[in-house]
């Protein structure tokens, strides 16, 4: 599955939107500096999906503020 996302690094608090069907915007307080901000956007997508942050992966944008990423869905059992 491939997550579309429209980051705001440096902002006063941490934010996570679903705009629509693998759309977010997602805020967070770290800077853009040495990957924090993308490292933490990572986790927070893991989290939100309730999937391992190992299944999170960069497709393209890691230097722009829209970010597409590919989650490994493969052997996730999801609950009913």
């Amino acid at each position: 599955m491939y997550i579309r996302v429209k980051a705001s690094p440096g902002a006063k608090k941490e934010s996570v939107k679903e705009i629509g069907d693998n759309r977010f915007e997602i805020a967070v307080r770290e800077p853009a500096e040495r990957n924090l901000a993308n490292s933490r956007i990572m986790e927070l997508i893991s989290e939100r999906l309730n999937v391992k942050i190992g299944k999170v992966r960069f497709v393209s944008g890691q230097r722009s503020r829209n970010k597409i990423f590919y989650i490994n869905t493969a052997n996730i059992v999801k609950n009913k």
